[in-house]
């Protein structure tokens, strides 16, 4: 049983949080969601570029900054970047994925936060890295899966690459620099000092390559193919009653005994000894027979039904959710995984959680901010401004918000 205690796991670490978009922002709310006070600096009157605009939706930006607090403060103002270089000697970590050269025009590299807090942790997310001969390109998330080769293993064997739904190479970067930063945060605890962490979008998104790689014939002097979805019929999707664009179920049958449940399940026990399925390379060799087979089984059944019946038989698999049947699944929502929250917009809504579950330590999912939300709170708690000051500031446009 996961029960929460008073204490979060990382109680008392501050984040100086100046992402945007996603790469960015996934790493810093990954920390948050861990108990990290994550302080998100955002340019006045426009914010995050993800809080949305003619091409990024609005929920955007909640979807990846709940629990972080806003401050708003113009930057480009010499008091501005003076206000943030004050406040970096209050934080353990600064995060940062601007692109190639804004935070040298900024003037706020690692050994300017350095010079004024030696112990910070610097991480900075780019797409291709600081050196080599692409560190100059801007990039985002489809970028990276293509230099990454996701998209040429992504579609049908006969087809053009395809960019896979997920958003690997933007949320799959953050979630590697969150691992990177926890990593040296414990060496600072035994050495007491900080350091710079850098991760590149194309090299992060190459972690998750690493199994399609190994199947490339002979070493790797051949490109890997794209499959579709895959070659084996008892490693596949099959299509369920309803004819919808998801009425589907993944069936996994991978290993004999698998197989063999699998026939049972079907009502089919005879084909488990049939000359052209009972061996692996006979199920593959003969498997657009097998894929008739199975589909004239699964067709008559939802996914659902279908689902159940793999379930009773031991056989891995699972209908495909779209994204609405996902929040509302009765598996997550009993496990607490699907929390409502309160949108300024939207009112109540639903949002995913955080997979990663301690049993000493939990942190309720928060709204993510207005724009300059906690400017006042924050610039209290670290700089002790008075109110006088705050309104100087504010009436400056040097900071924004509340």
């Amino acid at each position: 049983m996961f029960m929460g205690d008073e204490m979060t796991a990382l109680e008392d670490v501050r984040v100086l949080d100046m992402t945007q978009y996603e790469a960015g922002p996934s790493c810093t709310q990954a920390l948050a969601w861990f108990g990290a006070d994550v302080v998100k600096v955002e340019p006045p009157e426009r914010g995050d570029p993800g809080r949305g605009g003619d091409i990024i939706p609005q929920n955007y930006f909640f979807q990846w900054n709940s629990n972080k607090r806003s401050v708003a403060i113009d930057l480009t103002q010499k008091e501005g970047r003076e206000l943030l270089l004050e406040m970096a000697v209050h934080y353990d970590v600064f995060v940062e994925n601007y692109g190639p050269g804004v935070v040298d025009r900024l003037d706020l590299g690692y050994e300017v936060l350095r010079e004024v807090n030696p112990s910070i942790i610097y991480a900075s997310v780019k797409g291709f890295g600081s050196t080599g001969p692409y560190a100059g390109r801007k990039c985002f998330d489809g970028v990276a899966q293509a230099m990454a080769g996701a998209l040429s293993i992504t579609g049908l064997p006969d087809g053009e690459p395809l960019l896979p739904g997920p958003t690997t190479g933007d949320s799959g970067t953050g979630v590697q620099l969150g691992m990177a930063i926890l990593a040296a945060y414990i060496q600072r605890l035994r050495t007491g000092d900080g350091q710079y962490v850098e991760i590149a979008m194309q090299e992060a998104m190459t972690y998750y390559m690493r199994t399609r790689m190994a199947m490339a014939p002979g070493w790797n002097d051949e490109p890997v193919t794209r499959l579709g979805n895959g070659s084996r019929a008892v490693n596949n999707l099959y299509p369920c009653k309803g004819g919808g664009a998801n009425d589907y179920v993944m069936i996994m049958a991978i290993t004999p005994k698998m197989w063999t449940n699998l026939c049972s399940a079907m009502g089919k026990s005879e084909l488990a000894n049939d000359p052209r399925f009972a061996r692996n390379r006979d199920r593959i060799e003969n498997g657009a027979e097998l894929r008739q087979e199975i589909s004239s089984w699964t067709k008559g059944l939802t996914k659902q039904e279908a689902t159940e019946l793999l379930e009773a038989a031991g056989v891995p698999g699972g209908p495909v959710l779209d994204t609405s049947e996902l929040l509302n699944d009765p598996h997550l929502t009993d496990r607490g995984f699907i929390t409502n929250i309160e949108h300024p917009d939207h009112g109540e809504v639903p949002i995913l959680g955080w997979a990663a579950r301690l049993s000493n330590s939990s942190v309720n999912v928060v709204a993510a901010p207005a724009l300059g939300e906690h400017t006042t709170d924050v610039l209290n708690q670290d700089l002790d401004l008075s109110a006088a000051e705050i309104g100087r500031l504010r009436d400056e446009s040097i900071i924004g918000g509340s």
